[in-house]
């Protein structure tokens, strides 16, 4: 399948509607098999007086072939200058099919009259010229118009005829070939009307299907403009050949649109496109790993779908953006539920267990009696413990998590308050926690509560893994709090930076799934995180930070946006 053209369309285009079968007659405006046949003809007005002048030419001897070689020539310069005059015009807006029939046949009975007169009259034989002219324009005019045209043929006929008869003594077999040709032509108009009668139903049908595929055409561009799922066609060139509107706004209406190179357009999105022809060679439906990108909007976690379009090599291929957050949101729920009826269990069944233990721990740890390998068994048993009671403990948060209480906040003064309160809380220098970029024209709507204790995960997070050691802190190990606004839509984000080993490239899409630890924690901190910023509008990200370190950007939604929309 090769697409070699698409159309960007918009809703409201107006559809086509069908034209019934009987409003394709001749009383229309001329349609382009009209326009064809009268093109035709025209084609046959310059041809005939070309052929008639080069024949006069040739043959040396003017006198002995036409009576009047000068109004001879004068009408072949006449009818080919009117042919182009007839070409000309056909750029104007004509009324109606029959003021063209009837013009143009006018044109050609008193100009192949007049080469009929200077030739000698019907004797020449010229009267056959008459013939395919009034053909023509038969078929394209009504029963009534026919007998019209074939009438002023015949009529310019016998005056010429006339005429002729008035210089020299005509013979009645002159009248005579005059009338029958005058009969000819009117035969030949009555001959026309079953051609013409199919013409019509062939064009009214012609019409009729031209509207329905134009109707159809629209009616699938609007389907694809309008379904949820947000598509794309991307061409063997890396070209977008065709974009509904939910797709253009997750790439940048100002970058994604028809004809524009996917690489401008979205790098990322290209860059996955890449990788999945490579791995499944233009034949697999969807890529065998997830593969998911940053939206325009700096907000949204896109996940992309590949499917070819038809078994050309190289095959266009369809992309699904398929927006995660939807899908998170109804698994999480799920994930939510369960933990609120485990962490009932949990509460009565582990905790005091689990206290228990940690307080046998300590008081034998207090045995003045134990050897140093003893203690360092108890030493075990607390830690453990005390990880265990951080589960349980944040699971039970999870659980009692209430609604938010959104209001407006100015970032740079809630930055400051938390600044100090966490440097004194944790014991932090406080040159190693840096605030930059706030600024008190920034607000956001958000849950104070609940941003504090997304900030301060995220802060802790950074303390204890990327700066495990205080004791040997580097001159850039340091916490940045930067806040701002995305230069793609202009909402406002806060983001917390470090320059520690970062997270590897293969947990990069699970850092937020409740309990994987990677090794370290609890494996919820980061889940509570992103189910508290999803609770309030907003959208926690990660990304690894250039050199080395992580950024997670929390992206609020704008309370001027909102303004708006509400």
């Amino acid at each position: 399948m090769v697409l070699e053209s698409c159309v960007f369309f918009t809703p409201s285009a107006p559809l086509a509607i069908p034209m019934p079968a009987t409003a394709a007659t001749s009383s229309t405006v001329p349609a382009d098999i009209a326009w064809r046949v009268v093109g035709l003809l025209n084609l046959y007005r310059l041809l005939v007086p070309v052929v008639l002048v080069s024949a006069l030419w040739l043959s040396g001897k003017p006198v002995s072939m036409v009576p009047h070689p000068s109004l001879f020539l004068a009408g072949c310069i006449a009818y080919f200058t009117a042919a182009v005059l007839l070409i000309v015009a056909r750029r104007l807006r004509w009324s109606t099919l029959r003021l063209v029939a009837i013009v143009n046949a006018s044109v050609d009975s008193a100009a192949i009259g007049f080469i009929l007169y200077a030739s000698g009259g019907v004797s020449s034989g010229f009267g056959i010229l008459l013939v395919l002219p009034v053909l023509a324009m038969a078929t394209l005019a009504k029963q009534r118009d026919a007998l019209l045209i074939a009438a002023m043929a015949a009529l310019a006929v016998l005056v010429q005829q006339f005429f002729v008869g008035l210089e020299a003594a005509s013979g009645f077999a002159a009248y005579t070939t005059a009338g029958v040709l005058g009969v000819v032509l009117f035969v030949i108009a009555v001959l026309a009307w079953p051609l013409a009668n199919r013409i019509r139903e062939s064009e009214a049908t012609l019409r009729r299907q031209e509207v329905d595929l134009a109707n159809l055409a629209q009616l699938s561009q609007y389907i694809v403009q309008h379904l949820r799922e947000s598509i794309l066609v991307i061409d063997h060139q890396d070209r977008i050949r065709l974009i509904n509107e939910s797709a253009a706004q997750m790439l940048g209406d100002g970058k994604a649109y028809p004809d524009a190179l996917l690489g401008e357009a979205s790098p990322r999105l290209l860059f996955l496109l890449e990788r999945w022809r490579q791995s499944t060679g233009d034949t697999g439906i969807f890529p065998a790993t997830e593969q998911t990108f940053v939206g325009a909007d700096g907000a949204q976690v896109i996940r992309a779908h590949f499917a070819p379009l038809g078994v050309s090599t190289p095959a266009p291929v369809l992309v699904f953006l398929e927006d995660t957050s939807l899908i998170t949101e109804k698994v999480q729920q799920s994930k939510l539920a369960a933990l609120g009826r485990l962490s009932a269990s949990i509460a009565h069944e582990i905790r005091n267990p689990v206290g228990a233990m940690s307080h046998a721990g300590q008081l034998l740890a207090e045995s003045p009696h134990l050897e140093p390998q003893e203690r360092r068994l108890t030493e075990i048993i607390r830690n453990n413990a005390d990880r265990v009671s951080g589960i349980i403990d944040s699971v039970l948060r999870l659980s009692r998590r209430e609604e938010a209480r959104v209001e407006r906040l100015p970032l740079e003064a809630w930055s400051e308050e938390f600044h100090e309160e966490f440097c004194e809380t944790m014991q932090w220098p406080r040159e190693r926690l840096r605030v930059s970029g706030a600024s008190a024209e920034i607000e956001v709507r958000v849950d104070p509560s609940q941003l504090r204790q997304i900030v301060w995960n995220l802060c802790e997070n950074a303390v204890r893994y990327a700066y495990p050691d205080r004791e040997t802190l580097g001159a850039d190990s340091v916490i940045e709090i930067r806040c701002g606004r995305l230069a793609s839509n202009g909402r406002p984000f806060l983001e917390v930076a470090d320059r520690g080993p970062g997270v590897a490239r293969e947990h990069m899409d699970r850092i937020f799934e409740p309990f994987f630890t990677g090794g370290r924690g609890t494996g919820l901190g980061l889940f509570l995180a992103r189910e508290l910023a999803q609770t309030n509008g907003a959208t926690l990200l990660y990304e690894p930070r250039h050199g080395s370190g992580s950024v997670f950007r929390l992206v609020f939604a704008d309370p001027r946006r909102w303004e708006v929309e509400h």
